[in-house]
């Protein structure tokens, strides 16, 4: 059985806006040839339902290539979709409430900067951290970058850890080189001129 870790080697977080101007599932769709193994769907700003018909067009798409499909923030989205899995910032819902909430099976991925919120996360019931910002980024205007001493202290944990945040096909082995489980990205896939090759890029780079 593949593990956790395995599926979370490349995550590409998208919005419909970060795709423009290729269509979402255009874009998810170029990023999973290349070997993204699981997508992120953040929608911060769309209604409900734009969102939900998001999810469906994506869950589909991730499931023919046995991929996982994870909503970001909103879990009545997640549940309404039935995706694989949520992932949760620091300012959202607390990570107890939504593993409550979430029927078994289903995965649950925090976003943590210190080895405190680290601690915290998996005791609720995380089964992932997501790990940043690991460089500078232009994505999250709050975004702080993360010392590599205390990204080694997370690894130490034990937990699949995913790194995020200013990541690029130039700096990719260095961030593989913290011992991560996977990356995840924005705009080293949406910006690209070919998204496949860029993922194919960042995966390879694990064995640079």
């Amino acid at each position: 059985m593949i593990s956790i870790r395995e599926k979370l080697s490349l995550t590409l977080v998208i919005s419909e806006a970060e795709a423009a101007p290729r269509r979402l599932t255009e874009l998810v769709e170029l990023a999973l040839d290349g070997g993204v193994t699981a997508v992120q769907l953040r929608e911060k700003e769309a209604p409900g339902r734009k969102v939900y018909e998001e999810a469906l067009a994506l869950r589909t798409l991730c499931r023919s290539r046995h991929r996982l499909f994870i909503i970001n923030d909103r879990l009545d989205i997640a549940l309404a979709t039935d995706a694989d899995g949520l992932h949760l910032g620091q300012s959202d819902l607390p990570a107890e409430v939504a593993a409550g909430l979430l029927p078994a099976g289903k995965i649950l991925g925090v976003s943590v900067g210190t080895v405190e919120q680290a601690r915290a996360a998996l005791a609720a019931g995380a089964h992932y951290l997501g790990v940043g910002a690991l460089f500078p980024t232009g994505s999250k205007s709050d975004a702080i970058e993360i010392s590599p001493a205390e990204i080694a202290k997370i690894v130490a944990l034990g937990a699949p850890i995913v790194g995020i945040g200013g990541l690029t096909v130039n700096n990719a082995a260095q961030a593989w080189s913290f011992g991560l489980s996977g990356l995840a990205v924005i705009s080293a896939l949406t910006a690209a001129t070919d998204p496949t090759e860029a993922a194919r890029r960042l995966l390879a780079a694990a064995g640079a």
